[in-house]
């Protein structure tokens, strides 16, 4: 299967490079592409420099711009599986293998990589920790499924997802918002 990482990036000119070599140390053969979303900073030297390729859009749209961006680019490329993956350094490449299994599997259209599955894993501050928990006790409420992580900016998405999400993604809390439009398509959604 043929799968595109995709990178948006806002100001993160700091961090690009170690995720663009832990992406290539850890998933040789997937494309990558940096979906520059505008930044005022070095980021897209940053990612010239890395050879990776690049859509530097015009200005700040947020996540959910950039994000479109890079799914119309996978849609139109034919890719199989797109996976979502920040720029600022907080995921690791070497779980990209595990949040695709079930997309690999035919178990899930979407798979979220969730941070709070688990025991002793990440931990946000208060105020974020508070937003995450309303979110999700709401979402988990609307698409009557347990939800732990609405924000998580760790997502692999099949071609199904990849082609919807290419001609409609949210803009607002695009995390939450694309979990209850997927719900209303009946696709499939996990997290791992």
């Amino acid at each position: 299967m043929k799968i595109l990482v995709i990178v948006p990036a806002y100001n993160e000119e700091e961090s690009l490079p170690g995720v663009i070599a832990d992406l290539r140390r850890n998933l040789p053969t997937a494309d990558i592409l940096v979906v520059n979303d505008g930044s005022t900073d070095s980021t897209e030297k940053a990612i010239f420099a890395s050879g990776v390729t690049v859509i530097s859009l015009p200005f700040n749209l947020g996540i959910g711009g950039a994000m479109q961006t890079g799914f119309l680019y996978a849609y139109q490329r034919g890719y199989d599986i797109a996976v979502q993956f920040d720029g600022d350094g907080q995921h690791l490449a070497k779980e990209i293998p595990r949040l695709v299994r079930p997309i690999y599997e035919k178990r899930a259209d979407l798979v979220v990589g969730s941070r709070f599955l688990e025991a002793g894993g990440y931990t946000a501050p208060m105020f974020r920790r508070m937003g995450i928990g309303l979110f999700s006790f709401v979402l988990s409420r609307i698409i009557d499924k347990r939800v732990t992580d609405t924000t998580s900016g760790f997502r692999a998405a099949n071609r199904s997802v990849i082609e919807f999400f290419s001609k409609v993604y949210p803009e607002d809390y695009p995390e939450v918002e694309s979990l209850v439009l997927l719900h209303r398509k009946k696709m499939v959604v996990l997290e791992v």
